[in-house]
Formats: C-alpha cells, sequence, structure tokens
C-alpha cells in the first residue's frame, strides 16, 4: 500500500521544482486576499496560459481580459424585461472569465488538491482519470497540468468538437465513448475498465460524488452571488429565487450556502426535459450539453430544493441561432433591446439559455414581481459551441428575421410553467432514493451513508465546512514548498 507521507514527500517536491503555490477557497472566493507578489506576476500571464500562478484566477472574479488583468466584481449579466417577458430581475454569473472559459476548473480543483495535499495522490506516478460530458474533464484537464499531474480525460463522442481539440492540444490522453450528453454510464464502464487495468496508476475523479465539487461552489459561487444582490439591490429588492440545471449538481451547492444566508427564497433544479429523471424518474437523450445524465448525484442535496424543472432542448437550440446571427439580434434590437446588450448574448453557451429559460418559468410560477431577484450562471459561453451553430446553419440553412420572430415568441415570449414539479416532502424523497440504485447498488456506497444524508442536515454542514480544514492544510502545505 502507498505510504501517504512518502507521497507527500513527492508531491511537495514536484511543486517545489515547478514553483506551484496552491490558492486557498478563501482566495479564490475572494482573491483580493491573494498576496500581491502574485497579483504583479498574473500581470504578465494569459488567462488561458498553463501556467501554474493561473490556479489563482479560478474566481468569478477576473477582469474580463484575455492577458493580464487583475479582479473585480463578479462578472454577470442582468437580462431586460424585453427579452425575458417577465418583471422580475434576473442576473447571471458568467463563466467565460474563468481559466478555460467554464467554471468547471472550480468544480475540478476541489477533489484534486484534496488528495494532493493529503497525499493520496501522488503526480509522478499516477494519472488523474475524469469522466465527464466535456467541460469537467476540460478543467480537470488544465488543472492537472498547472499542478504537473498526467491527465486523462473520458467523454462521449458525441460531444462538440471544440472540446476535443481543447483537450488534444493541452495533451490530455482521450477516451471516447458511445453516445452524447446523458450517456454518463458508458463514460462510467470505461473509466472503470481504464482503473482495472492500471489500478496503481490512475486515481478517478468524479465530479458526481466528488464533495470538494458542491463544497467550491459553496464557498465561490454562494458568496460571489450574495456578494452581487448587496451591490444591486435597492429598496424593497428581495432575493427571491436561485435557478439552475443539474449535471453534477455541483453548482446547487452554492444553493446550500445562500439557503442560509436568504432562508426564503426558491431553489430550482433543472433538467433536460428529453432526459427528465429528477422530474418524472425518466431517461433519453437530449442537446443541451452539460446537463442531465440520468441519475442522481451523490452530492445533491435534495432536501434543500423545492422545485424541479423541465427544459425543452429545442427551445435551447431555437434560441441559440436567435441570439447568435445577425439577423436574430437585429430583429431583438427592433424590440427595444439595445446593441450592446445583444452583442452580448454570446456569453451564454446552450446550458445558460437552459438557465435562463428555468428562471422565467420561475418568475411566471411564482408570479414574481419587480422586487424580485432571480439568479443562475453560464457554465461557459459560445465559444465551445460554434460548430454546434455551424451545423444549425447546414441543417437550416439561411435565418431570417421572420424566423426569429417565431423563435423570440416560442422560447421566450410563450414560456409557460409546464413540467414543473414544486416538491412536497414525499417528492423530494422519492428523487433522493433514486440515489440508491446507481451508488449503493451499482457502485457500492454505504446505504447508512445514504440514509444519513436524508435524515441529518448536519451531514451537508459537515461536508461544506470541511474547506476551513482545507485551507489550513493547504497553507501548511504552501509552506512545506518553500514558495510562500
Amino acid at each position: 500500500m502507498t505510504n501517504p507521507e512518502k507521497v507527500l514527500e513527492n508531491t511537495i517536491k514536484r511543486c517545489r521544482e515547478r514553483n506551484i503555490i496552491i490558492p486557498t477557497y478563501k482566495e479564490m472566493a475572494h482573491p483580493e486576499k491573494i498576496p500581491t507578489g502574485i497579483k504583479d506576476e498574473l500581470q504578465n500571464i494569459g488567462l488561458q496560459e498553463l501556467n501554474p500562478r493561473n490556479l489563482f484566477r479560478i474566481t468569478w472574479k477576473n477582469e474580463p481580459k484575455e492577458s493580464g488583468g487583475g479582479f473585480g466584481n463578479v462578472n454577470i449579466l442582468e437580462f431586460p424585461p424585453e427579452l425575458t417577458g417577465v418583471k422580475a430581475r434576473i442576473v447571471m454569473l458568467l463563466g467565460k472569465y474563468f481559466p478555460t472559459g467554464s467554471f468547471k476548473v472550480g468544480a475540478t480543483i476541489g477533489p484534486l488538491v484534496e488528495k494532493l495535499v493529503s497525499g493520496t495522490f501522488d503526480p509522478t506516478s499516477q494519472k488523474a482519470l475524469w469522466p465527464s460530458t466535456g467541460n469537467y474533464c476540460r478543467g480537470g484537464a488544465f488543472n492537472s497540468s498547472l499542478l504537473a499531474c498526467h491527465c486523462i480525460a473520458v467523454l462521449p463522442e458525441g460531444m462538440s468538437k471544440e472540446r476535443f481539440s481543447w483537450l488534444e492540444n493541452i495533451g490530455a490522453e482521450v477516451y471516447t465513448t458511445p453516445g452524447s450528453e446523458s450517456n454518463v454510464r458508458e463514460v462510467y464502464e470505461k473509466s472503470f475498465q481504464l482503473k482495472k487495468d492500471h489500478p496503481e496508476k490512475i486515481v478517478i475523479f468524479n465530479q458526481f460524488e466528488e464533495f470538494g465539487n458542491a463544497v467550491w461552489h459553496y464557498v465561490c459561487t454562494g458568496q460571489a452571488i450574495e456578494e452581487v444582490f448587496t451591490l444591486l439591490r435597492t429598496d424593497n429588492q428581495r432575493f427571491a429565487a436561485l435557478f439552475l440545471t443539474q449535471g453534477s449538481a455541483g453548482t446547487l451547492g452554492a444553493g446550500d450556502y445562500l439557503r442560509e444566508k436568504f432562508p426564503h427564497i426558491k431553489i430550482c433544479a433543472g433538467e433536460a426535459l428529453q432526459c427528465p429523471t429528477l422530474l418524472y424518474n425518466g431517461y433519453g437523450e437530449h442537446r443541451i450539453e452539460g446537463i442531465g445524465d440520468k441519475h442522481v448525484p451523490w452530492i445533491h442535496n435534495i432536501k434543500n430544493m423545492d422545485m424541479v424543472a423541465g427544459i425543452d432542448d429545442e427551445k435551447c437550440i431555437r434560441l441559440l441561432r436567435l441570439f447568435n446571427e445577425n439577423s436574430g439580434r437585429n430583429f431583438l434590437q427592433a424590440q427595444g433591446i439595445s446593441e450592446e446588450f445583444t452583442n452580448k448574448l454570446d456569453l451564454l453557451g446552450i446550458s445558460g439559455i437552459a438557465n435562463l429559460i428555468g428562471c422565467i418559468k420561475m418568475a411566471k410560477y411564482y408570479e414574481m414581481e419587480k422586487n424580485d431577484v432571480v439568479f443562475t450562471v453560464a457554465t461557459d459561453s459560445m465559444d465551445l459551441y460554434q460548430s454546434r451553430l455551424k451545423e444549425q446553419r447546414e441543417q437550416n440553412r439561411s435565418y431570417s428575421e421572420l424566423q426569429a420572430g417565431m423563435d423570440y415568441e416560442a422560447g421566450l415570449m410563450s414560456l409557460t410553467v409546464d413540467h414543473i414539479n414544486e416538491l412536497s416532502y414525499w417528492d423530494k424523497k422519492r428523487i433522493h432514493n433514486l440515489k440508491y440504485f446507481t451508488w449503493v447498488e451499482q457502485l457500492g456506497k454505504n446505504v447508512a451513508e445514504l440514509d444519513r444524508q436524508w435524515n441529518d442536515q448536519k451531514y451537508w454542514k459537515e461536508k461544506y465546512l470541511s474547506y476551513l480544514e482545507w485551507d489550513e492544510r493547504i497553507i501548511e502545505f504552501n509552506k512545506k514548498t518553500g514558495l510562500q
């Protein structure tokens, strides 16, 4: 059996040789706490560079610049009522301004760093395997490179071309599996096969069970949303709702933080209507890349949910063109939406569009007024979906303002409260119980822990507050490298 002390010694030596300093959760949530010397170094480093100092750019507060840049307020986009058709304010945090162009670098740094500083993963002899449908393995590959670890990415062959070209450019070892977005079981099977073939050489970082994923969002995304609300709020405004599509459910960890600060909020988990696992115990395939994987993640605190909603992927694809074609933007400007705003619509990737739809449906369901604020996030931007836009152009040819008007009406103005379930106690327990079949029967989790997740909310608090201990261990680790 591997000696953790020896592994830790190897890791410290590797970090010392590669000039690697690891950020704490507090520094990622509040980059003003980052040492001045590191901030100065970042002025000469591009946002996407494979430089270990970019670990300190895993934050919502990066200055939106491709090179150099410091830190400021959280990057957001607020949608005008002319676009949403509702009175409530809808505010979206933007993932584009993270390294890799997606906040999934945050979801992956916690799990990897925890194993590095505890001596349970050896970057000098083991490989980090990231099973994913795209952005998670990209984030894992990026952080693996920055932390001097060999990376394996396993993802479905049907994902966007941009994901594969990016992984190849970064030097990841890539394995593809059959299917697309909702074919996660095949990704699991390939990952387990690789682990079985090389048991001592491969460590699997499964986003659906790695609590470091949810912990990062609890600390960083939760506090970022709280800060934005504090800055934006005016008299009589209230934090009304949080809508997030469920992929790994890591982002929903922010909901646990926000529930503590704003107990009255409504929290909704969205999924593709074509793969309605939470909503109808259903299955299927869909085109909203980044969400909906035919099971309930181990790290999802179902008791903290108020509702689930199905989002039609056809509406997302139609809005993809409306938001990104010149004729679509011209139509929106004719509806009184500024050119300045329409030029920012490429800040939403496909799942970001799904999140916008979900916010509108929530606002309509609860009949929200102008004093209500609804928050969500954009995981990534259109930078990762130009091939999808090209496919739509090839399949459906030119995009007219007449078509734009039809998509505006169908995808935004005519949204209804269909396929929404406001959860009762027993609805929540039904969803929670679905974990048993994936995690206990198939993957060997302990049923006693599953029961504790439901019966003891201290379980979740202990998981989230573990960041305090990890921060102490990170600080001690950095001291041992002699670099800080």
